[in-house]
């Protein structure tokens, strides 16, 4: 079977979506943002915490990762989300602090865009949240490496060895490593599927760095 018949005949906008409304959104994209994600969570959405966040080197060439989302700061309109600097997003925020993330909810037909800059949080902020992550998660921190290559599967199990034996006699062992970061918007793009295509594009653009209520609010042509 040829790739394009295959994808030809996927359903897509299959629907019912929500209802969006426009005229009633608020201000300040941080606070839509909350409204549709707790309404996510109500409807069962599969995990919309989950986000795409793309980055670039210093020569532009993107790079893209999923990772969860942490915390939102809806009155600044800040997305948080955690890893290691040392990671490739975490190398190349460090040469270029522009980002990207992407929301996708395939039961609602709902995109959320957010683009703007990166601000690492300072260590100890990086500390507390660290801590308070699951077991399997910071294992996964202290084994560390992300990114660098691997010689086969039998390293990683005795890196994975050697984190399970510090975590046990060192349980609040952080690695130093582990950044929060926060991207602080200057442009998000709330995008509201249609079954027959009458899409929904509502952006909003910082246009007063030291406001909260600072946004320009304008529909897209679909």
């Amino acid at each position: 079977m040829e790739v394009a018949e295959l994808l030809r005949g996927l359903a897509v906008m299959v629907g019912p979506f929500p209802r969006f409304d426009v005229e009633g959104a608020p201000e300040r994209p941080g606070e839509l943002f909350v409204q549709w994600l707790a309404q996510a969570v109500r409807e069962d959405v599969v995990e919309p915490h989950v986000v795409t966040l793309s980055t670039a080197d210093e020569r532009g060439r993107p790079s893209s990762r999923v990772l969860m989302l942490r915390d939102v700061d809806a009155e600044r309109a800040g997305w948080v989300f955690a890893s290691s600097a040392l990671s490739r997003k975490g190398v190349e925020l460090s040469r270029n602090p522009w980002a990207a993330m992407t929301m996708y909810w395939t039961e609602q037909g709902r995109q959320v865009r957010v683009s703007g800059r990166v601000e690492a949080a300072d260590p100890e902020t990086g500390r507390r949240a660290f801590l308070q992550r699951p077991e399997p998660a910071r294992l996964a921190g202290l084994i560390g490496r992300q990114s660098a290559p691997m010689a086969d599967l039998a390293q990683f199990d005795a890196a994975d060895r050697e984190a399970r034996e510090l975590l046990r006699g060192h349980p609040e062992a952080v690695p130093p490593d582990f950044t929060v970061y926060t991207l602080w918007a200057d442009e998000v793009e709330f995008w509201q599927g249609d079954p027959e295509r009458r899409h929904i594009r509502l952006r909003y653009e910082r246009v007063d760095e030291g406001a909260a209520d600072g946004w320009r609010k304008e529909l897209l042509w679909p």
